[in-house]
């Protein structure tokens, strides 16, 4: 059956930043005969309006919610935008500054994105891209393939002191004493 483009219909999704989350709409779609066009982070492209509802109902029973709000779907944007950044794009985090990449991404300036983020979110901008580098550093810390000043430099910090001293601040333990913490925590152990 040939849609043509005029047929599509956008829906826009809080919170759906893995992949995972996409995926599971993904089956849940076609199990429903609910016909789309692609799933992406935040956003679901349906090839025609008639399966808007069920769509809703899908997305609702996924625990998640389409949102209409032309300001949160920017801050939706945002936060995407940052995941990309930090935990899909393999070192370039280090290459372009953060407030560059929002920028070019969503296409408004900093200090506007800046603001519309905390006003929704509740928090700053710059702390939840500071959040998002700490718990990507932890994932690189429990892989064990890089050395502290390489995650240093993929993590887009100057200096292995600054990015201990963030890791410190934020978790409340030293590298030390997480990756210590994080090898104690025994594996699930199942009865033979």
């Amino acid at each position: 059956m040939n849609h043509s483009l005029a047929e599509n219909t956008n829906l826009y999704i809080k919170d759906m930043l893995c992949h995972c989350c996409k995926r599971l709409l993904e089956l849940d779609f076609e199990r429903a005969g609910v016909e789309f066009v692609r799933i992406e982070s935040g956003k679901v492209i349906l090839k025609n309006k008639k399966d808007i509802d069920l769509a809703v109902k899908i997305i609702n029973r996924n625990h998640l919610q389409v949102i209409k709000d032309k300001n949160q779907i920017i801050v939706e944007q945002i936060k995407i935008a940052v995941m990309e950044l930090i935990h899909y794009a393999n070192n370039s985090n280090s290459i372009i500054r953060n407030s560059d990449y929002l920028v070019s991404k969503i296409g408004i300036s900093y200090p506007q994105l800046s603001k519309l983020f905390s006003e929704y979110e509740g928090t700053t901008l710059e702390r939840y891209i500071i959040l998002n580098k700490i718990e990507k550093t932890k994932e690189l810390l429990k892989q064990g393939e890089m050395t502290l000043s390489e995650i240093a430099y993929q993590m887009g910090y100057s200096s292995v002191q600054y990015l201990s001293n963030q890791f410190k601040k934020i978790t409340g333990m030293t590298v030390s004493e997480w990756r210590s913490q994080s090898e104690n925590k025994n594996p699930i152990q199942l009865n033979e």
